[in-house]
Order: structure tokens, then C-alpha cells, then sequence
């Protein structure tokens, strides 16, 4: 189970993300066209506010590893809620 200081930062990363990503998507557009100013400008964006630092974790323990993006939890819940038949269409047959 992540702790929930850990959760808090992806949610805090993830908003800067949405928030800066038209803008970093312009500048990133520009400065490719030789614009100095538009480089310098990208580079004075907050890190954090790149898409790639968002980290993906299960929405019900917020584990970081075997997250499954297609239902959003990671593989440990994803077996523990199919095995107790809450996923329809997901049968155990031999894990």
C-alpha cells in the first residue's frame, strides 16, 4: 500500500501536467524552429510538469508496479477482484 504522501505528489504531478501541457506542447513546437527565447522559456518551466513524470498506480492501493492500463489497478487487485468474481467476463482458470 503507498502511503498517502506518495499518492498526494502524483496527484500534484499529474495536475501540472494537464495544466502546462498546451503551453510546453507550443514552446516545444517553436524552440524545435531554432526559437531561442521559446528554448529558454521551456527550460523555465517547472520540471514536474512534464507528462512523462506522472507515474501510473492502482486506483484502490496506489501500488506503482504491474498497473494495468486497460483497467487502471494493478495486477495483484486485479487477480484478488477476479478471483472473488467482482470483473465479469474474467474466469480462473489456471493462474
Amino acid at each position: 500500500m503507498a502511503k498517502e504522501s506518495m499518492k498526494a505528489k502524483e496527484r500534484k504531478k499529474a495536475k501540472l501536467a494537464a495544466r502546462y501541457g498546451k503551453k510546453r506542447a507550443e514552446l516545444r513546437a517553436a524552440s524545435a524552429k531554432g526559437d531561442w527565447d521559446a528554448m529558454i522559456a521551456l527550460q523555465k518551466l517547472p520540471k514536474n510538469s512534464m507528462k512523462i513524470r506522472v507515474h501510473n498506480r492502482c486506483q484502490l492501493t496506489g501500488r506503482p508496479r504491474g498497473y494495468m492500463r486497460q483497467f487502471g489497478i494493478s495486477r495483484v487487485t486485479f487477480r484478488e477482484m477476479a478471483l472473488m468474481g467482482k470483473i465479469p467476463g474474467i474466469t480462473k482458470s489456471s493462474w
